[in-house]
């Protein structure tokens, strides 16, 4: 149970550490103030709304991964090294590909949901 409590701990730091520190996670914070409510409204049953947040949770999710990517990248060193910046370029590219699966989610549901009747 204490192994649960500090996991949770930890957990919650990081999301301080990436709030402070992290444009982009605040970017996408921003991002989901709309789109979290929107979604209940869209969503015509439950998988549909998990669909529409579970897709705004995965590009979080990669952001963070990014994130501790290009921590971990920087503090192994500072100089110019060609896996250094190929690791963050996969980073970056992971986070691009969720954004572009939240398209692919969002545009279909959206357009059924909201688009013109038949």
């Amino acid at each position: 149970m204490l192994h649960a409590i500090d996991a949770f701990g930890f957990s919650l730091q990081g999301l301080r550490v990436a709030w402070r520190q992290e444009t982009a996670f605040r970017l996408q914070c921003a991002a989901l103030v709309p789109l979290v409510p929107l979604a209940f409204l869209i969503a015509h049953d439950a998988v549909e709304l998990a669909l529409l947040l579970g897709s705004c949770a995965l590009v979080m999710m990669a952001e963070m991964f990014n994130s501790a990517i290009e921590r971990l990248v920087d503090r192994i060193g500072t100089e110019t090294h060609p896996l250094s910046g190929e690791a963050k370029d996969l980073g970056s590219a992971g986070v691009f590909i969720t954004m572009m699966l939240l398209l692919a989610v969002w545009i279909p549901i959206a357009w059924q949901n909201l688009g013109p009747a038949p």
